[in-house]
Protein backbone atom coordinates (compact mmCIF):
# COMPACT_ATOMS: atom_id res chain seq x y z
CA UNK A 1 0.00 0.00 0.00
CA UNK A 2 2.69 2.51 1.05
CA UNK A 3 6.27 2.57 -0.77
CA UNK A 4 9.12 4.58 0.25
CA UNK A 5 12.61 4.45 -1.64
CA UNK A 6 15.38 7.06 -0.36
CA UNK A 7 12.24 9.66 1.09
CA UNK A 8 14.59 12.77 1.75
CA UNK A 9 12.82 16.27 3.38
CA UNK A 10 14.62 19.44 3.76
CA UNK A 11 13.67 22.36 4.91
CA UNK A 12 15.17 25.62 3.99
CA UNK A 13 17.88 26.25 1.59
CA UNK A 14 21.62 24.55 1.84
CA UNK A 15 23.41 27.20 3.15
CA UNK A 16 21.14 27.69 6.57
CA UNK A 17 18.01 24.65 6.02
CA UNK A 18 17.58 21.36 8.40
CA UNK A 19 17.36 18.23 6.95
CA UNK A 20 14.50 16.39 8.71
CA UNK A 21 14.80 12.74 7.32
CA UNK A 22 17.02 11.41 4.51
CA UNK A 23 16.91 7.67 2.87
CA UNK A 24 14.06 6.77 4.64
CA UNK A 25 12.98 3.59 2.48
CA UNK A 26 10.16 0.78 4.03
CA UNK A 27 7.17 -1.13 2.51
CA UNK A 28 3.72 -0.94 4.24
CA UNK A 29 1.16 -3.41 3.38
CA UNK A 30 -2.44 -3.01 3.54
CA UNK A 31 -3.16 -3.73 7.05
CA UNK A 32 -0.85 -3.34 8.90
CA UNK A 33 -0.38 -1.34 11.97
CA UNK A 34 3.16 0.24 12.01
CA UNK A 35 5.00 2.21 14.33
CA UNK A 36 7.13 4.93 13.77
CA UNK A 37 9.91 5.01 17.17
CA UNK A 38 12.74 7.26 18.09
CA UNK A 39 14.19 10.31 19.40
CA UNK A 40 12.27 13.60 19.76
CA UNK A 41 12.90 16.09 16.33
CA UNK A 42 13.93 12.81 14.47
CA UNK A 43 11.37 13.59 11.83
CA UNK A 44 8.70 10.68 12.74
CA UNK A 45 6.23 13.35 12.40
CA UNK A 46 7.71 14.94 9.34
CA UNK A 47 7.41 11.45 7.45
CA UNK A 48 3.93 11.24 8.60
CA UNK A 49 3.02 15.04 7.06
CA UNK A 50 4.56 13.58 3.77
CA UNK A 51 2.69 10.52 3.62
CA UNK A 52 -0.66 12.71 4.52
CA UNK A 53 0.03 15.36 1.80
CA UNK A 54 0.78 17.80 3.68
CA UNK A 55 4.45 18.15 2.94
CA UNK A 56 6.55 17.53 -0.11
CA UNK A 57 9.50 15.01 -0.17
CA UNK A 58 12.47 17.04 -1.45
CA UNK A 59 14.26 13.46 -2.67
CA UNK A 60 13.53 9.86 -3.30
CA UNK A 61 9.82 8.27 -4.33
CA UNK A 62 7.17 8.23 -1.77
CA UNK A 63 3.89 5.34 -3.48
CA UNK A 64 0.25 5.20 -2.05
CA UNK A 65 -1.16 2.88 -4.25
CA UNK A 66 1.64 2.92 -6.81
CA UNK A 67 0.75 6.54 -7.05
CA UNK A 68 3.18 9.69 -6.08
CA UNK A 69 1.37 11.44 -3.20
CA UNK A 70 -0.25 14.80 -4.66
CA UNK A 71 -2.33 15.73 -1.53
CA UNK A 72 -4.20 13.75 0.74
CA UNK A 73 -4.75 10.02 -0.24
CA UNK A 74 -8.26 8.97 -0.80
CA UNK A 75 -9.62 7.97 2.39
CA UNK A 76 -7.46 9.27 4.32
CA UNK A 77 -7.75 9.52 8.41
CA UNK A 78 -5.91 11.54 10.97
CA UNK A 79 -5.49 11.89 14.51
CA UNK A 80 -3.34 14.37 16.44
CA UNK A 81 -2.03 14.70 19.70
CA UNK A 82 -4.45 17.34 20.55
CA UNK A 83 -8.15 15.90 20.19
CA UNK A 84 -8.94 19.23 17.77
CA UNK A 85 -12.50 18.82 18.80
CA UNK A 86 -14.86 21.60 18.64
CA UNK A 87 -16.27 22.73 21.64
CA UNK A 88 -19.66 24.16 20.78
CA UNK A 89 -20.47 20.83 19.15
CA UNK A 90 -21.65 17.83 21.08
CA UNK A 91 -19.67 14.19 20.83
CA UNK A 92 -21.91 13.09 18.04
CA UNK A 93 -21.63 16.46 15.47
CA UNK A 94 -17.93 16.54 16.25
CA UNK A 95 -17.77 12.75 14.77
CA UNK A 96 -19.90 13.69 11.94
CA UNK A 97 -17.90 16.65 11.10
CA UNK A 98 -15.78 14.52 8.22
CA UNK A 99 -19.26 13.86 6.71
CA UNK A 100 -20.30 17.25 6.98
CA UNK A 101 -17.28 18.38 4.92
CA UNK A 102 -17.37 15.43 2.31
CA UNK A 103 -21.14 16.68 0.48
CA UNK A 104 -23.22 16.69 3.49
CA UNK A 105 -23.43 12.74 3.97
CA UNK A 106 -24.46 13.10 7.49
CA UNK A 107 -27.50 10.82 7.05
CA UNK A 108 -25.58 8.09 5.50
CA UNK A 109 -22.82 7.78 8.02
CA UNK A 110 -25.02 8.89 11.12
CA UNK A 111 -25.46 4.77 12.09
CA UNK A 112 -21.99 4.58 11.68
CA UNK A 113 -20.76 7.11 13.79
CA UNK A 114 -23.21 6.02 16.76
CA UNK A 115 -21.98 2.22 16.10
CA UNK A 116 -18.06 3.85 16.30
CA UNK A 117 -19.18 5.61 19.70
CA UNK A 118 -20.47 2.43 21.36
CA UNK A 119 -16.94 0.67 20.13
CA UNK A 120 -15.57 3.13 22.22
CA UNK A 121 -17.82 3.43 24.88
CA UNK A 122 -19.30 6.51 24.46
CA UNK A 123 -22.82 5.60 23.39
CA UNK A 124 -24.29 7.46 26.47
CA UNK A 125 -22.11 10.56 25.54
CA UNK A 126 -23.63 11.32 22.19
CA UNK A 127 -25.53 14.22 23.68
CA UNK A 128 -22.69 15.66 25.94
CA UNK A 129 -19.91 18.49 24.93
CA UNK A 130 -16.32 18.28 24.52
CA UNK A 131 -15.92 20.57 28.00
CA UNK A 132 -17.54 17.78 30.28
CA UNK A 133 -15.53 15.12 28.96
CA UNK A 134 -11.80 13.74 30.03
CA UNK A 135 -8.94 13.79 28.16
CA UNK A 136 -9.30 10.17 27.35
CA UNK A 137 -12.74 10.68 26.25
CA UNK A 138 -11.50 13.42 24.15
CA UNK A 139 -9.70 11.12 22.62
CA UNK A 140 -11.76 8.43 22.23
CA UNK A 141 -14.34 11.10 20.34
CA UNK A 142 -11.30 12.38 17.86
CA UNK A 143 -10.69 8.59 17.43
CA UNK A 144 -13.95 7.79 15.93
CA UNK A 145 -14.06 11.17 13.91
CA UNK A 146 -11.12 9.65 12.39
CA UNK A 147 -12.75 6.39 11.65
CA UNK A 148 -16.16 7.77 10.29
CA UNK A 149 -15.07 8.04 6.34
CA UNK A 150 -13.97 4.08 6.90
CA UNK A 151 -10.36 5.11 6.11
CA UNK A 152 -7.99 3.02 4.38
CA UNK A 153 -4.88 4.48 5.82
CA UNK A 154 -5.19 6.04 9.41
CA UNK A 155 -2.19 8.52 10.32
CA UNK A 156 -1.81 9.19 13.95
CA UNK A 157 0.84 11.71 15.10
CA UNK A 158 1.46 10.98 18.84
CA UNK A 159 -2.37 11.05 19.84
CA UNK A 160 -2.06 9.83 23.30
CA UNK A 161 1.11 11.81 24.24
CA UNK A 162 -0.45 13.89 26.73
CA UNK A 163 -2.38 11.66 28.75
CA UNK A 164 -1.83 10.26 31.98
CA UNK A 165 -0.19 6.75 32.02
CA UNK A 166 -3.91 4.97 32.74
CA UNK A 167 -5.48 6.82 30.45
CA UNK A 168 -2.96 6.02 27.73
CA UNK A 169 -2.71 2.13 28.81
CA UNK A 170 -6.53 2.04 28.17
CA UNK A 171 -6.53 4.32 24.93
CA UNK A 172 -4.05 1.63 23.98
CA UNK A 173 -6.12 -1.37 24.48
CA UNK A 174 -9.11 0.47 22.81
CA UNK A 175 -6.99 1.37 19.40
CA UNK A 176 -5.95 -2.04 19.49
CA UNK A 177 -9.01 -3.69 19.50
CA UNK A 178 -10.63 -1.06 16.84
CA UNK A 179 -7.93 -2.03 14.63
CA UNK A 180 -8.60 -5.78 14.73
CA UNK A 181 -12.07 -5.22 13.96
CA UNK A 182 -11.50 -2.92 11.41
CA UNK A 183 -8.05 -3.97 9.62
CA UNK A 184 -7.17 -0.36 8.38
CA UNK A 185 -3.84 0.66 7.63
CA UNK A 186 -2.63 2.32 10.72
CA UNK A 187 0.67 4.32 10.64
CA UNK A 188 1.67 5.57 14.75
CA UNK A 189 3.74 7.86 15.76
CA UNK A 190 5.20 7.20 19.01
CA UNK A 191 8.33 8.29 21.47
CA UNK A 192 7.10 5.18 23.49
CA UNK A 193 8.94 1.68 23.66
CA UNK A 194 6.56 -0.27 25.12
CA UNK A 195 3.39 1.84 23.30
CA UNK A 196 4.87 0.95 20.47
CA UNK A 197 5.24 -2.77 20.92
CA UNK A 198 2.36 -3.44 22.39
CA UNK A 199 0.41 -2.04 19.52
CA UNK A 200 2.39 -2.84 16.20
CA UNK A 201 2.46 -5.49 13.89
CA UNK A 202 5.45 -4.20 13.57
CA UNK A 203 7.97 -1.33 15.05
CA UNK A 204 10.08 0.99 12.28
CA UNK A 205 13.06 3.03 14.51
CA UNK A 206 14.13 6.11 13.35
CA UNK A 207 17.99 7.62 14.24
CA UNK A 208 18.26 11.14 15.41
CA UNK A 209 18.10 13.56 13.26
CA UNK A 210 18.03 13.60 9.68
CA UNK A 211 16.22 10.61 10.15
CA UNK A 212 16.87 7.37 9.19
CA UNK A 213 15.88 3.91 9.89
CA UNK A 214 18.26 2.23 11.76
CA UNK A 215 16.06 -1.53 11.96
CA UNK A 216 12.14 -2.66 10.76
CA UNK A 217 11.13 -5.00 13.52
CA UNK A 218 8.50 -7.27 13.40
CA UNK A 219 6.45 -7.83 16.20
CA UNK A 220 4.80 -11.38 16.56
CA UNK A 221 2.38 -11.49 19.43
CA UNK A 222 -1.30 -12.50 20.28
CA UNK A 223 -3.49 -10.64 17.97
CA UNK A 224 -5.71 -10.29 20.87
CA UNK A 225 -3.74 -8.16 23.20
CA UNK A 226 -4.64 -7.35 26.82
CA UNK A 227 -1.76 -5.61 29.18
CA UNK A 228 -1.02 -8.27 31.00
CA UNK A 229 1.18 -9.04 27.33
CA UNK A 230 3.96 -6.57 28.63
CA UNK A 231 4.68 -8.59 31.73
CA UNK A 232 5.45 -11.71 29.02
CA UNK A 233 8.76 -13.11 28.11
CA UNK A 234 8.47 -12.23 24.37
CA UNK A 235 7.57 -8.66 25.18
CA UNK A 236 10.36 -8.23 27.14
CA UNK A 237 12.69 -9.34 24.63
CA UNK A 238 11.34 -7.12 22.04
CA UNK A 239 11.92 -4.25 25.00
CA UNK A 240 15.45 -5.29 25.44
CA UNK A 241 16.01 -5.13 21.34
CA UNK A 242 14.79 -1.64 21.44
CA UNK A 243 16.18 0.05 24.05
CA UNK A 244 19.62 -1.57 22.95
CA UNK A 245 19.39 -0.13 19.40
CA UNK A 246 18.78 3.01 21.61
CA UNK A 247 21.72 2.56 23.73
CA UNK A 248 24.12 2.11 20.70
CA UNK A 249 22.82 5.54 19.17
CA UNK A 250 23.71 7.14 22.59
CA UNK A 251 20.47 7.87 23.59
CA UNK A 252 19.88 5.96 26.59
CA UNK A 253 22.65 4.49 29.20
CA UNK A 254 22.73 3.74 32.95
Amino acid sequence: MIAAKDVGKRFGDAADGVTAIANISMNIAEGEFVSLLGPSGCGKSTFLRCLAGLEQTTGGTLLVDGKPIEGPPERLGMAFQRDALLDWMNVLDNVLLPADFSGGRRREFEPRARELLKMAGLSGFVQAYPRTLSGGMRQRVAMCRSLLLEPRLLLMDEPFGALDALTRDQLNVDLHRLWTQLRMTVVFVTHSISEAIFLSSRIVVFSPRPGTVIEDIQVELPDERRLAVRETEPFGRYSRHVRGLFENMGLLHD
